[in-house]
């Protein structure tokens, strides 16, 4: 694997472990850390910027050409206008990290016109690097991995997390909760999504959903979850998640029974409980079209090869929809991502 691998996946993975190494160091010394607050709940150190100050160096020598998107400078270095965006956070779980507790990670995803193509995720705990490239297929340390083979909810182990900004809707959350708690057989909560998602990919869990994230937690695993054969989207099965602030990811099958009980939940639907049955329907039908087509379409090596067509975000009628702010976020790219792996299309890689 490691001599066939994209020369801009080898850049990525040389950035994240500068960033690890730059973790590591500081994790044996916890004491002495300074942490500032961005916002209740919401921490920063100085590991963060340093990790995240190596990353960019590291990319922007090999690519000067090329944008960034980073949880703690935002677009402030590289080209502003360039198609090829590198969306970095430099340490997802900075409160796990904060606290000893051994489970964040480095999350490097290369975008060209709002697409993910290469993408590394790295846990310095545990020495483990996840990475991708569109149409390669996903990679744990050099070996092949593939989302579970489990058909039943009843069977699974999901992961989430929980809400802790303020003004989060944490009434919500509890009816997620509520919903899918009784069905699975296990959720779980470590708190870094970049991590959680490499872990579907792995087939450690059969499924992870999560409101309130941003891109830098996102684009990475979601590129490994889909090149490991799986189906990410937002709550209603949608394929542009990416700056929608919720996701869910997951095995076909499982995915496809996890999408209609979220959708009632989703951003873009008021609290009409006639509109939220509506949309539980449109979105187990539109689960269900795209897990047959994974299923359907796979090659000698079990590697899916077709890809469903992209569908708008369906938005509800003015007069009943509640208004939603929409995050800022520079620049965004409107049309999403793709929701199933394999996706071959004319960008240069």
């Amino acid at each position: 694997m490691s001599q066939s691998l994209h020369p801009m996946l080898n850049i990525a993975i040389k950035a994240a472990r500068a960033a690890g190494a730059i973790i590591n160091r500081a994790s044996m010394d916890l004491d002495i850390l300074k942490v500032n607050t961005k916002s209740p709940n919401d921490f920063v150190t100085e590991v963060d910027q340093a990790a995240e100050a190596i990353i960019i160096e590291t990319l922007l020598t090999a690519y000067p050409g090329h944008g960034i998107l980073a949880e703690e400078s935002g677009r402030e270095y590289g080209a502003q206008d360039s198609d090829f965006v590198w969306i970095i956070d430099p340490l997802d779980g900075t409160t796990n990290f904060i606290h000893g507790f051994p489970f964040y990670c480095v999350s490097i995803a290369l975008a060209f016109r709002g697409k993910v193509e290469q993408a590394v995720v790295y846990d310095p705990t545990r020495n483990d690097l996840f990475m991708a490239s569109r149409g390669r297929g996903a990679y744990l340390n050099d070996k092949r991995i593939r989302v579970s083979k489990r058909t039943r909810m009843s069977d699974s182990l999901i992961g989430t997390g929980f809400p802790f900004r303020k003004g989060d809707n944490f009434q919500r959350y509890l009816k997620i909760m509520e919903a899918v708690m009784p069905l699975c057989a296990g959720l779980r909560r470590p708190g870094a999504a970049a991590l959680d998602m490499c872990y579907v990919a792995a087939g450690h869990y059969d499924a992870f959903f999560e409101t309130g994230l941003h891109p830098w937690d996102i684009a990475a695993g979601s590129l490994i979850v889909t090149e490991a054969g799986g189906l990410v989207g937002n709550f209603t099965g949608e394929a542009d998640f990416l700056y929608q602030r919720e996701i869910v990811a997951g095995s076909p099958k499982i995915y496809g029974q996890l999408v209609p009980l979220l959708a009632p939940y989703t951003r873009i639907l008021t609290n009409d409980e006639e509109l939220m049955k509506i949309s539980a329907a449109k979105a187990a039908a539109r689960a269900k079209d795209a897990t047959e087509l994974v299923l359907d379409s796979v090659n000698a090596e079990g590697q899916a090869v077709a890809a469903p067509k992209a569908r708008k975000a369906i938005r509800l009628p003015r007069k009943t929809a509640t208004p939603v702010d929409t995050p800022a976020v520079p620049n965004a790219d409107p049309s999403g991502m793709a929701p199933t792996q394999g996706d071959q299309d004319d960008a240069p890689f």
